[in-house]
């Protein structure tokens, strides 16, 4: 019997989720989903077939922030065995491609401790970097860098 009680309350919880979950989408702004046809936005796989401009490092926003990848990166292999990004951008091949080497903060690990290779935390490189693109912004936003980087 109380198994069966806990049960009820479990299931009676996960429709109020649900449900606060549909009234906030209802409020939204209009914004229904990444994918929905109301945003007006090409399909994810369109926007990536475009050749993304390259006018050199795109500027920065706040201190620190990693730089945007200014080019496609459809079908790179990032995995716990491979990293397709240190083909063109370790240190041993970056001058051979032309690409820009990645920074010296790579090789600490978390402790401090500098690597021989690229540190384990930093081994997944879009988890901080992105691709950048001309994609117009699904909200307003106010944001504004700060004064010394404008």
């Amino acid at each position: 019997m109380k198994h069966t009680t806990s049960l009820k309350s479990v299931m009676a919880f996960m429709l109020a989720i649900l449900f606060t979950g549909m009234v906030s989408a209802a409020d939204n702004g209009g914004l229904e989903s990444l994918r929905s046809d109301s945003l007006e936005l090409e399909a994810p796989a369109q926007a990536m077939k475009k050749t993304f401009e390259n006018d050199g490092v795109m500027a920065r926003d706040f201190i620190q922030q990693p730089p945007l990848i200014p080019h496609d990166i459809r079908g790179y292999d990032i995995d716990k065995d491979h990293n397709s990004c240190l083909r063109c951008h370790s240190w041993k091949n970056a001058s051979k491609w032309g690409a820009t080497r990645i920074s010296v903060t790579h090789f600490y690990d978390r402790d401090g401790k500098q690597l021989a290779d690229v540190a384990p935390g930093r081994y997944f490189c879009v988890q901080c970097h992105v691709v950048q693109a001309d994609a117009k912004p699904l909200k307003d936003n106010g944001f504004e860098p700060v004064d010394s980087l404008k």
